[in-house]
Order: C-alpha cells, then structure tokens, then sequence
C-alpha cells in the first residue's frame, strides 16, 4: 500500500502538468492535499504541512535563487558572456573550437539558471556558426552539455541548492565533488559525442541571428571571468579551509561569507560593481537589470517551494520513514536508488527541476538510515534528474525549434547527449564514493 500511495501522488502529477497542461506550482499543492488525504494526514493538519514545507524550502533558498538570476542576467547584459566566449574561441583557435565553447559553457553556466543561459548563449552559438560555417549542431552541444551539466549538478542552480536544503547536505562539498564529476562528464557529453554529429547539417533561423555588442563596449576578460566564478571561488575556498582544520573551523568570518544567501550578497553586489557601474552604467540601470531577472526565476521559485510542500507531506504522514525501512530492504546501493528514482520521474514529466525535487522528498530519511553522503546523494538524485530529455520536455522543444532540426536529429542529438550527462554523472558519483571510502 505504501508504495501505491506514493505511485498515486507522483502519477496524479504527471497528469495534471503532461496531460491537463495545470501549472506545475498549482499542481504541487493540489497533490499535496490530495496525498495527504490518501496518506492518512487529518485534513485539518494539511493547510499547516504545506505552509512549513514552502517556508522551510524557500526560507534557505530563496536568496541563493534570486541573486543568481540577478548575477547571470548582467553577465549576459553587460557582453561579459561574449567577451569570455571570444577571448577562448582565439586562444583556443577554429580546431579546437569545442573545447572553447565547452570552457565557456562552464564558466558562464555556473552563474546562469538554465533557460537563462540557453536563451542567452545560444545567439553567441550561432554567431560562431555564422562566422566558421560549420554545423550548428557540431558547435553548440559542447557548449549546451555544458550548461546541462551544471544546471543538474552545481549549486546554485534551483535543483542541486534545493537538493542541498532537503538532503542536509554541505554546499561546499556538494560543489567540490559537483566539479570533479562534471569535468569528464562534460568532456564526453560535450566535445567527444559532438565530434559524432558532423553529419547533422541545420541551417539555424534568422529570427535567432544575434546582435553582437562592439568590442569596445564589452568588459575586460579577467573582469568578467572573475564576477562569474567569484561565488564559486569563496565557497571552494571556505571548504578547503574547513577540510584542512577537520570539517569545523572556528573563524566567524569564514562561517559568515559561506552561508550560501550571504556569498550570493557578496558576489551580487560585487557584479553590480564590476560589470556595472565601473564600466559606465547608471545605479538604476543596474538594478532594472536586477529587477528584470527575478520574472526570469519566479515560476522556479514557486515550482521549488511546491515540491517542498509536498515533500513535507510525505514526512508528516509518516510515509517517508516506512518508505526508507522498505527501502533498506532492497538490494540497491543508495545512490544507485536515488538516481533510478530521479531517472524514471524525469523520464515521465519531462522536468529535471520536479523530478529531482520530488526524489529527495521520497529518498531522504534513507540517506540517513543507510549513513550515506549527502553531498553525493544531491548529485546522485541531480544526475538521475538529467536522463533522456525528451517531447514532454521544454528543453527538448527549445533546441529543436532554435536549431531548426527535425524531430530524429533532435533524438539524435539533444537526448542522446542528456542521456550521457546523466550515466556519466552516476559514475562519477559511483568512483568518488568508492575513493571516499
């Protein structure tokens, strides 16, 4: 029955967001109430379960989302994305043109949220396909499994900072174990399958063809390298420092700065400074920017904080902790289970974000039970969330329609390379665990 009843939440979602097309935060809660009911939960306490799960979730998120928009939007507004892809498209040369589109991918997917970042560096993709005619599709999956890769398995995109809340996990763990897996991930995701796709020939839409910004209006290199990796380098710092006095370091300030909302404070306003008002813009051309970004953001916030809501009614009813008893039964490494689970709801609803988070409601009382590393759990369950993007996927849509493909070599391409990201991304955590013990 336990099983089934959490079978009946999870396909009561499906339906409402694949089938009736219902707004996924709406959906959220009314499966929360619904699961609740199923699940037993007395109806008078459900309105209270749902209140603490969106206030529990958003109350440690909430900054790390909307200073992230905030950075990645001036990033890409202040030619900061154009200028870091045309300084490595030179130093690395027309040959190894992937391996620069995959450092760019990196670096500037740290900072963007998903979308974002598709919308905004896809026109620099086609602006090298215009100017080196070679296939589109050759030139921007280097750069696009990137991005994927980040957005599953680096905070402080919604789904790995989320996963980090709800699985108790360290941010700084999660992020250095994130880049040591996503390294080969990307490269063979990236450049090493891309090199397969020659033969995929797609003339791009001239609806998407870019308006580059003069040279003399972008910011320098190491200005617009450091805004971007400037939250990345706080936090790997802190947790280096903390690993080398043990895991517990008694600097107050250290503590302070990584908090995740307080290194985000940091970072946003040091990019409002460094790609902003230094480089000619008014303050309140900066904060419109800011303030532009939080509409790019908000339905993810509202999908976090609904997921949330219904991971809390799967720990007041009870059902998470008999589910992790039953859990403890079967004969699969946790991490392994973590990311079948993700795999099979991304597979279903087509949303790495939903499915991630709908995991780690299910699987968290067994990452205690078993004793097992929460960090690589968050990228266990982020890997899983990544697997085979397809129709019932946006992502799935947003390429084929940019890249002007057919539905074949948008299987041949995009989901293939998803598909990669997401086996390569559980090896990784298989190799690492097996290293950390």
């Amino acid at each position: 029955m336990l099983f089934i009843s959490i079978a009946i939440c999870i396909l009561l979602l499906i339906l409402l967001i694949s089938w009736l097309k219902c707004n996924t935060f709406i959906a959220f809660i009314i499966v929360s109430i619904l699961g609740g009911l199923i699940l037993g939960l007395p109806i008078e306490k459900i309105p209270g379960s749902i209140q603490k799960g969106i206030g529990d979730t958003l109350g440690s998120l909430l900054m790390v989302l909307v200073f992230g928009a905030m950075i990645g939007k001036l990033v890409a507004e202040s030619g900061a994305a154009q200028k870091i892809s045309d300084v490595l498209l030179k130093s690395f040369g027309l040959k190894n043109i992937s391996w620069a589109l995959v450092l760019t991918g990196f670096i500037v997917g740290i900072p963007l949220f998903y979308n974002v970042g598709f919308v905004l560096l896809v026109p620099l993709i086609f602006s090298i396909v215009y100017r080196v005619k070679l296939p589109a599709v050759y030139v921007g999956i280097p750069m696009l499994a990137a991005l994927s890769t980040t957005h599953g398995l680096l905070p402080p995109h919604p789904s790995p900072a989320a996963l980090v809340t709800q699985l108790n996990a360290d941010m700084g763990r999660t992020l250095l174990f994130g880049i040591i897996i996503a390294i080969p991930t990307i490269v063979v995701a990236g450049p090493v399958f891309a090199s397969r796709l020659k033969g995929i020939t797609t003339e791009p839409l001239q609806t998407f063809k870019p308006r580059i910004l003069p040279e003399e209006q972008l910011p320098g290199f190491l200005n617009s390298i450091l805004t971007c990796l400037l939250p990345v380098g706080i936090l790997l710092f802190t947790t280096i420092a903390q690993l080398n006095s043990g895991g517990v370091s008694n600097n107050i300030f250290l503590k302070f700065i990584s908090d995740p909302g307080m290194l985000m404070l940091i970072a946003v306003v040091y990019a409002a400074f460094s790609l902003g008002i230094l480089k000619g813009m008014k303050t309140t051309e900066v904060m419109h920017i800011y303030g532009e970004s939080v509409k790019d953001v908000l339905m993810i916030i509202l999908i976090v904080s609904g997921a949330g809501a219904l991971k809390q009614i799967f720990v007041d009813s009870g059902v998470s902790a008999q589910l992790a008893d039953a859990m403890n039964n079967l004969d699969l490494p946790p991490l392994l289970l973590g990311w079948l689970i993700a795999a099979m709801i991304r597979v279903a609803m087509g949303s790495a974000t939903v499915a991630g988070l709908t995991t780690a409601g299910i699987i968290a009382p067994l990452v205690l039970a078993t004793h097992t590393d929460p960090s690589l759990m968050v990228l266990a369950v982020g890997s899983g969330s990544l697997m085979f993007s397809h129709v019932n996927d946006s992502g799935f849509w947003m390429f084929k329609e940019y890249f002007n493909l057919s539905m074949k070599d948008t299987f041949k391409s995009w989901s293939v390379m998803e598909t990669i990201v997401s086996v390569m991304g559980l090896l990784g955590v298989l190799i690492v665990d097996a290293v950390m013990k």
